[in-house]
């Protein structure tokens, strides 16, 4: 089965398509699907990149895996579709969204308005097994993402937002002189406290954004969204 992006990310991408690795990955994959539960379901893998064309990326916000209890894993980092709970990272992140903008949180975590305006909620693994966290980890996806970070760091003008060591860790991979790279702790119960709790980075952002003559990021969320709203 051929992987197909809906925008210019096919393009981007096509060439790590084509790759042993990805061939490799493919293979695991089907095998993982016929005989596992896995998240997201297989037709939304490449949810961020559907939201968020290459073209129009201003804002990498770098997650490590999907959510991996049902219901949650989307295809998208931190987000989660509406009637579904909301995980503790994404509400610390509306916490912090709080205290740095003043926006009052809302009751879903459907996040799609942000990457309508170009905020790319990025995986660095884009599956996992239900209730085993990191399970696909090393897997091949990383080689694919990496290339991706490398791409938007080349054509320049984007905010990468880093939170936890192993966001931090693809910092390397990200021209400084192009692009602008907020890291702080990872936003879950277990680290938030720990300096992503007064990071501002959604502030941050839109500062970096005016600077690069971009128009910055509206980070409210509207306060109702349609349950049966389409994920992709």
């Amino acid at each position: 089965m051929k992987t197909i992006i809906h925008n210019d990310w096919q393009t981007v991408l096509e060439p790590e398509f084509e790759q042993a690795y990805y061939a490799q990955l493919h293979q695991f994959l089907k095998q993982e699907y016929a005989t596992q539960t896995v998240y997201p379901d297989m037709y939304h893998i490449f949810t961020a990149f559907e939201w968020t064309p290459f073209s129009q990326v201003k804002v990498v916000i770098l997650g490590q895996d999907p959510y991996h209890n049902p219901n949650q894993g989307m295809g998208v980092s931190f987000a989660v579709r509406p009637g579904v709970r909301l995980p503790p990272s994404l509400q610390n992140i509306y916490k912090e969204l709080q205290d740095d903008l003043g926006i009052a949180p809302v009751e879903h975590g459907y996040l799609k308005s942000w990457a309508d305006q170009g905020v790319l909620l990025l995986n660095s693994v884009l599956t996992v097994r239900r209730g085993q966290a990191f399970s696909h980890k090393g897997k091949g996806w990383e080689q694919l993402t990496d290339k991706a970070i490398e791409k938007l760091s080349q054509r320049g003008k984007v905010v990468f937002i880093l939170w936890g060591n192993a966001a931090k860790a693809k910092r390397a991979l990200i021209d400084e002189t192009k692009n602008v790279v907020l890291t702080a702790a990872h936003p879950s119960p277990f680290s938030a406290r720990y300096g992503f709790f007064g990071s501002h980075p959604f502030s941050q952002t839109n500062a970096a954004l005016e600077k690069f003559g971009e128009t910055p990021i509206d980070w409210r969320l509207p306060a109702h969204v349609d349950e049966d709203q389409p994920t992709a």
